[in-house]
């Protein structure tokens, strides 16, 4: 199957991609698609992949437990703002751990509720 394939899609669908990596498209909202997850990972977590915007939709909703950024020193002159687009939220993070390495800092977040 060609990577075009696991394209996103506006139909709900399910798609599996070269390596063994399925992907569930689903279109009736963030907490139906976390949903899903949970029950699909059963005692595994969960691991949201995606933009900015997806990023901002759960963390908004309060539903994000724990934020891993890596940090990298390159500028690409444009993108999104990963806080960005938030609302009213009131949210707080506490830094959990930081991992130095040549190139990179790994940051890991947990969320305060």
């Amino acid at each position: 199957m060609s990577p075009s394939s696991c394209s996103p899609t506006t139909r709900a669908r399910r798609s599996s991609c070269k390596g063994g990596t399925t992907f569930v498209f689903v279109t009736d909202g963030i907490e139906a698609a976390l949903a899903k997850a949970r029950a699909a990972a059963g005692r595994k977590d969960v691991t949201l992949a995606g933009g900015a915007s997806a990023f901002q939709q759960y963390l908004a909703a309060r539903l994000i437990d724990e934020v891993n950024i890596s940090v990298v020193p390159l500028f690409l002159q444009a993108g999104e703002r990963l806080f960005d687009n938030l609302g009213s939220a009131e949210l707080r993070l506490e830094q959990a751990r930081v991992i130095a390495a040549p190139g990179v800092t790994h940051i890991k977040y947990r969320a305060i509720r």
